[in-house]
């Protein structure tokens, strides 16, 4: 995902964006809202949950550096 993040938004903890992306999901699921709505909704759904993989994959790349530097202490 390439799009822009909000600041407001990037400003957000991995918990904090994924407790409003369930937040926005459910809201969409639960329908009732008008069309434009429910467009804004998916948009910020959208970056939510951009948002919150970048975390991950942040994550990821932590544990596998961290991995290679056991296995390199561990080799010597």
């Amino acid at each position: 995902m390439t799009a822009q993040i909000p600041e407001d938004i990037a400003k957000l903890s991995y918990e904090q964006a994924r407790e409003e992306l369930l937040t926005v999901v459910n809201q969409l699921e639960t329908g009732g809202v008008a069309l434009e709505v429910s467009l804004a909704l998916w948009e910020r759904g959208e970056a939510l949950a951009a948002h919150c993989e970048n975390w991950l994959n942040g994550v990821s790349q932590r544990l596998e550096q961290a991995r290679a530097k056991q296995v390199g202490a561990d080799s010597e």
